[in-house]
C-alpha cells in the first residue's frame, strides 16, 4: 500500500488557489495564508516533490476551435492479453483525450473530440474499430457538459 502525503490547512489553501488559477501570484497566496512568499515557494516545491501537483497548463476549449462533438466510447477487448497493444494503438489517435481502464461492461472508456458526426464516424470505423484486439465499441455522444471542474480538496 502506498503512503499518502500529509498536507495541512495551509497546503489546502495553496491548492485551492492553484486549482482555481495556476497563474495566481505567489504573493497573493502568501497573503491569504499569512506566510511569506518564500514559504509559498517552499511549500509548492514540497507539493510537487510529493507528487500531489505537477506542472501547470493552459486548457483549450475544444468547441472554440471547431471540435463540436464530444463522445465517450466503451471498448470491449477480444482477449485480456491485447490490452497493452490496444492502449498503444489508441495513443496514436489524436482525437482521444482520455482513456480509462474500467470495471463493468467495457474494458476501456475513452473520451474523444471530433469536428462533426462524419469525423466521429471516421474515427470510430477507420481508426478505433480497426485496431487488432478491439472486439466491439459503443458510443455515447455528450449533448452538454453540465459540470466542468478540476479535482479539489
Amino acid at each position: 500500500m502506498s503512503k499518502k502525503a500529509q498536507i495541512d490547512e495551509t497546503d489546502r489553501t495553496i491548492l485551492s488557489y492553484l486549482i482555481k488559477n495556476a497563474r495566481t501570484p505567489f504573493l497573493e497566496i502568501a497573503r491569504a495564508c499569512g506566510i511569506s512568499g518564500a514559504a509559498i515557494h517552499q511549500r509548492i516545491k514540497k507539493l510537487e516533490d510529493a507528487g500531489i501537483i505537477s506542472g501547470s497548463k493552459f486548457t483549450v476549449k475544444p468547441k472554440a476551435v471547431g471540435f463540436d462533438i464530444c463522445a465517450f466510447v466503451g471498448i470491449l477487448l477480444d482477449k485480456p492479453n491485447v490490452y497493452t497493444h490496444v492502449i498503444k494503438e489508441l495513443g496514436k489517435i489524436p482525437e482521444i483525450v482520455e482513456c480509462h481502464f474500467t470495471t463493468g461492461t467495457w474494458a476501456l472508456l475513452v473520451k474523444i473530440y471530433c469536428v462533426d458526426n462524419n469525423h466521429l464516424m471516421d474515427v470510430l470505423v477507420n481508426k478505433m474499430q480497426n485496431i487488432s484486439g478491439v472486439g466491439r465499441t459503443e458510443s455515447f455522444i455528450s449533448l452538454e457538459q453540465t459540470i466542468d471542474r478540476e479535482f479539489s480538496i
